[in-house]
């Protein structure tokens, strides 16, 4: 008899996207004749960028020919790319690692989800609410029952304050998933300062860093002092560079940072990871790296600057015009994210129906990401221009 893993039971019935995904089709089966706009799920609209295609058409023309073809990949990442990595993303903010320390993947998702499977079960995990479905949904398939959720909220400006408790593993995001919110060098060194003395480890996500226009907010963990001890940096090119259908990402593990056996042995958690990754991961495709790379030169960082400003000018507009007729809204400043408040208390997946049924707009409920998202609405400024003003239209017309 074949047992299935319970853990797996413990999931919701429905993923968050996935409900919004039934949901708007349901309602397009109903209604052929309406036009849908969707900032729900935060996908890209704008193509790849002329430097990345160019680079992506080489490296395709190579594996057509005997000289050049390449076959199974380095499952740590081509030097090329990570070498690149080491000078643009790190080197040039005063931050250091060495090539070893770099690991190129897939998307972020499986990376989070394989260094949490690194790690014991029985680690108290400390999680934002509210949240990115993902990290939550990661540790209840492995199991794990010792999770708190910190809150951030409207009092708190929606930065949860450091654990009174300790916790073993914690979860960051910066820009933050869903509410927008970036912590500045401040907030982020008393998360490192904590987990130091908690021989604590920070995951740190910074996929949306490229959005961030302040000085004083960290790109990296990694400018922080002492950080490289404690923290693992997951980053992406899905929103740097539009690469939601090609899937490339890194991942930072500094062989600084150990962890612990039962016994307090120190345990170097890059040995590991690279163990891991050996066995479990095939490495992303000789194509997918060309393109990433293509993304560091001098033309490929003028042309992504110009995506990333296009996607923060449909924030911006957002952001302003919601404001200007009474909605409060967090968020779509150093993030592609606007996080409202919804109006007349409604409740989160009740807004959604609303705009959905009677604006034809997707979004993304509050409340999917957690208790503390409930009165709260995701909307993302991936779409068009044309698309976004017309979602805001739709909007304003519908609560003016």
């Amino acid at each position: 008899m074949a047992v299935v893993n319970e853990n797996f039971l413990n999931l919701k019935d429905d993923y968050l996207f996935s409900k919004v995904l039934e949901k708007t089709n349901e309602y397009k089966i109903k209604n052929p004749e309406k036009e849908i706009i969707k900032l729900g799920v935060g996908d890209v609209s704008l193509p790849l960028v002329p430097t990345v295609i160019k680079a992506m058409n080489k490296a395709v023309e190579e594996m057509a020919n005997q000289e050049t073809f390449r076959g199974y990949g380095i499952v740590q990442g081509y030097e090329f790319l990570i070498n690149k990595i080491l000078e643009v993303e790190y080197k040039k903010r005063g931050i250091y690692l060495d090539k070893d320390e770099i690991f190129i993947a897939a998307g972020t998702k499986g990376d989070l989800a394989g260094i949490a499977e690194l790690l014991a079960v029985d680690n108290k995990v400390a999680l934002m609410d509210p949240v990115y479905p993902a990290y939550r949904d990661t540790n209840i398939m492995m199991g794990r029952n010792d999770i708190i959720y910190l809150k951030a909220t409207e009092e708190n400006n929606f930065i949860p304050e450091i654990p009174q408790e300790h916790v073993d593993i914690i979860y960051l995001c910066s820009p933050n998933n869903p509410t927008g919110v970036a912590l500045n060098k401040e907030q982020l060194k008393m998360w490192v300062e904590y987990a130091k003395q908690n021989n604590s480890i920070i995951l740190y996500d910074s996929v949306y860093e490229a959005f961030i226009t302040d000085d004083n907010i960290p790109h990296s963990i990694y400018e922080i002092e002492g950080a490289k001890e404690v923290a693992i940096e997951f980053r992406s090119y899905s929103k740097l560079a539009g690469f939601t259908g090609v899937r490339c990402s890194f991942t930072a593990v500094p062989k600084e940072l150990k962890v612990y056996t039962k016994n307090g042995e120190k345990i170097n958690l890059n040995n590991l990871w690279r163990r891991r990754q050996s066995t479990k991961f095939g490495a992303a495709s000789y194509i997918t790296q060309r393109a990433a790379e293509a993304v560091y030169s001098e033309q490929g960082q003028i042309e992504i600057k110009e995506n990333i400003k296009y996607y923060q000018e449909n924030a911006k507009y957002i952001r302003e015009e919601l404001e200007k007729v009474g909605f409060t809204v967090y968020g779509g400043v150093h993030s592609p994210y606007i996080w409202l408040k919804t109006p007349n208390n409604m409740k989160s997946w009740e807004f959604f129906d609303k705009l959905l049924n009677e604006a034809g707009v997707v979004g993304t409920p509050g409340i999917g990401f957690g208790d503390c998202g409930e009165g709260f609405f995701r909307l993302t400024a991936f779409s068009s221009k044309e698309n976004t003003k017309e979602a805001v239209r739709r909007i304003l017309e519908l609560f003016k």
